[in-house]
């Protein structure tokens, strides 16, 4: 079929939007059944036998108007009081198009007539009155009634998109639907005003109409048309429209119909469900704000597709579209972001514009553009159902909405996770999973400082992601790969294991031979030693606070281990500060809520010919933490702290000097026997120790400081 492209019609505003379905629509069930269109460089392509000249010709002699009508508002034109010149018009209009909506008006009077109402309803009489329009109605007069009134069992309930059953405040919708239709075709002939054919045109395709939008209300749809303060050269501007625009805009909204349905997980006996619409999330675009939770109506996400669809597809897509997020359904914009990558792929879309229904300019809602997601398989958000519980819970106890107010620090770091949340849904990339893991790491450790309120609200620490995060969120940095050495190591004391992370904070974490838990430890703990600020001297006070309890536990050599050994390269650009620190502590948070017990070990890496050693001070200080696995034929030396002590506290010498003694103690003959290191390089060499390391640099250390066994005297 030959292409029009309809210039006047893109994703923002919602009202162009709107407007582009409304075409498809119409002309799909009045003029050409076999109409397809698609959304290229936002812009709409319609697929019909029409030509631009007669798609235009259609709407100004052949369209006939949905009949959209509201009996129910004050402000409709039924009731006394009310502006009725158009309703007036429409009615006695003797033009065939209009019979359709002379059909559904004289059903509304005869409704309002039987029960009595000359006046504006309300409460019980307003429900009574819909539930008789929904049984009398004629099915042209249905698809209007289903877009903004939904009859549940526990009473009325108003769609969003429409306001509350077809009017936002003090705009009445219906009533300037009809009016904006008088405007457009002569209701005594149903032919098309002079105006009419520019209107349309430039409704259409953008030609240009200069000075002929008309001061009236388009409401929430285009808040750069609505008017107000600032929206011109003076103090405050009129609201103006082009009626084709109004009209057709209100057409395209018919496409939504709501339903109530019972919702088995909360019990509910009926919860409004709403095509792709969910409530707000007040992060991922510009202005965000904690506020926009509390004072938006909800947000919707707009779908756009890229492959020619026709009128039944599209249905099927807006009936379907209750968004399902690992089997439930997605209540907020956090989870549509994530629901929309799996939703878009599986029913063929492009992309969603997001909208939220927020408060500005006053008290008034605007349906404000959001954001736009780009759909694509991106299989790291699945990884993102292992938090999906932590992170529910710690919404409802740390939102906006959340009753009594959380501490700040706590809401910061959710918004923080959100915002890597949604970052992640539009870039599958390792750098913004690796930004979220640093994000749950920041969460967590502001979770640990308010121990008191995280209790109280039963709130767990997170624990069991996947080891697919470590292969996923891999950038190639050394920070990453040191992070995950760390990360990852524990040591067998006697009974149990001795894990890094309950160093980090207070939790007891327990294992078994698949997998590992945990929960926050009942007493305070000695073993927690982390404290933000300098990454060295944190990392120092955990090496302390280790060396303290392996010689406690009297277990033979030094026990740590890691899946994940650290290389002699990274921890050379580590003591040589080469290394982002800020962000290495971040990943060490992040990657310890892992479930380490499910990592497996890598294959060992081809030996470098000539890889990097770091210097002899390293090697003198790691030799003498040699673990028991490693020793070979070497002795198993005892471990005494005071040498990493000297050493923590920047003189090197002496660290040298006592480790050099004590290996030759053990029988080993070290290259060297004093080393002239002190400051910031020795404090961070000491802390480099900290890192487990595999047995072929421990090894290459061993050939590098200390003379072959058989040469030792």
């Amino acid at each position: 079929m030959p292409t029009v492209t309809l210039n006047g019609c893109a994703p923002v505003p919602l009202a162009h939007y709107l407007k582009a379905l409304g075409i498809l629509r119409l002309v799909a069930e009045q003029a050409d059944a076999e109409a397809r269109a698609f959304w290229l460089n936002d812009e709409f392509s319609l697929l019909t036998t029409l030509t631009p000249d007669t798609l235009a010709g259609f709407f100004l002699r052949e369209y006939r108007p949905s009949p959209v009508l509201a009996p129910w508002n004050g402000g409709s034109g039924f009731f006394p009081k009310d502006n009725a010149a158009a309703l007036a018009a429409i009615e006695s209009s003797p033009p065939d198009r209009f019979s359709p909506y002379r059909g559904a008006i004289k059903a509304a009077r005869r409704e309002l007539k039987r029960l009595g109402l000359g006046a504006k309803p309300d409460g019980e009489a307003k429900a009574a009155l819909l539930q008789s329009l929904r049984n009398s109605f004629p099915e042209a007069a249905l698809g209007w009634l289903d877009a903004v009134v939904v009859l549940g069992q526990d009473g009325v309930r108003f769609p969003p998109l429409l306001g509350t059953g077809g009017n936002d405040g003090r705009l009445e919708f219906t009533n300037n639907f009809m009016q904006r239709l008088t405007e457009v075709l002569d209701p005594q002939s149903g032919l098309p005003t002079p105006e009419s054919e520019r209107w349309l045109r430039a409704a259409l395709f953008a030609e240009a109409a200069p000075g002929l939008a008309t001061k009236a209300p388009i409401g929430q749809f285009f808040p750069g048309a609505a008017g107000g303060a600032n929206a011109t050269s003076g103090f405050d501007g009129p609201s103006a429209v082009n009626p084709w625009d109004f009209i057709l805009m209100i057409e395209g909204a018919l496409l939504f119909a709501a339903a109530s349905v019972k919702r088995l997980e909360v019990g509910d006996a009926g919860a409004l469900v709403y095509p792709f619409c969910v409530r707000q999330a007040g992060i991922g675009y510009a202005s965000a704000a904690g506020a926009d939770e509390t004072e938006a109506r909800c947000e919707m996400w707009m779908p756009l597709w890229s492959e020619p669809a026709g009128m039944a597809e599209l249905r099927a897509i807006f009936s379907e579209g209750r968004a399902r997020i690992r089997g439930r359904a997605a209540r907020t914009g956090v989870d549509f972001a994530q629901a929309a990558v799996t939703l878009g792929v599986d029913r063929g879309l492009a992309g969603f514009q997001r909208y939220g229904f927020q408060v500005r300019n006053g008290l008034a809602y605007f349906a404000t553009p959001l954001d736009r997601i780009r759909v694509s398989r991106n299989a790291r958000v699945d990884l993102l159902a292992d938090l999906e519980r932590w992170h529910d819970r710690l919404r409802q106890k740390a939102g906006p909405r959340a009753n009594p107010e959380p501490p700040a620090s706590i809401s910061r770091a959710l918004q923080q996770v959100e915002r890597r949340i949604f970052e992640l849904c539009r870039d599958d990339s390792p750098a913004h999973l690796q930004a979220l893991l640093a994000a749950l790491g920041a969460a967590e450790r502001t979770l640990a400082r308010s121990g008191k309120w995280t209790k109280d609200n039963y709130l767990h620490p997170l624990q069991g992601l996947r080891p697919e995060w470590l292969e996923k969120a891999d950038d190639g940095s050394m920070e990453f790969r040191l992070a995950q050495s760390l990360a990852g190591m524990r040591a067998r004391l006697n009974d149990r294991f001795f894990w890094l992370r309950e160093q980090l904070e207070p939790v007891d974490i327990g294992s078994t031979r698949e997998h590992s838990w945990a929960n926050w430890a009942k007493q305070p703990s000695r073993d927690v030693a982390w404290h933000d600020g300098d990454l060295t001297e944190a990392l120092s006070a955990i090496l302390a606070r280790r060396l303290v309890r392996v010689t406690q536990s009297g277990v033979a050599g030094w026990p740590d281990w890691s899946p994940r050994p650290a290389t002699l390269a990274d921890l050379s650009d580590f003591i040589e500060g080469r290394t982002n620190d800020a962000l290495l502590a971040d990943l060490i948070w992040g990657l310890s809520l892992l479930d380490w017990q499910r990592v497996k070990p890598l294959p060992a890496a081809p030996r470098e010919a000539a890889a990097v050693i770091p210097s002899s001070l390293y090697a003198l200080l790691r030799l003498s933490l040699r673990p028991a696995k490693t020793g070979g034929e070497r002795n198993v030396l005892p471990v005494v702290p005071a040498i990493l002590r000297r050493a923590m506290n920047g003189d090197g010498r002496a660290a040298s000097e006592q480790a050099a003694r004590r290996l030759r103690a053990s029988g080993e003959a070290p290259l060297v026997a004093s080393l002239p290191v002190a400051g910031e390089m020795a404090r961070r060499t000491a802390a480099a120790v900290l890192f487990p390391i595999g047995p072929r640099d421990f090894s290459r250390l061993e050939s590098y400081v200390l003379q072959p066994s058989g040469e030792v005297a």
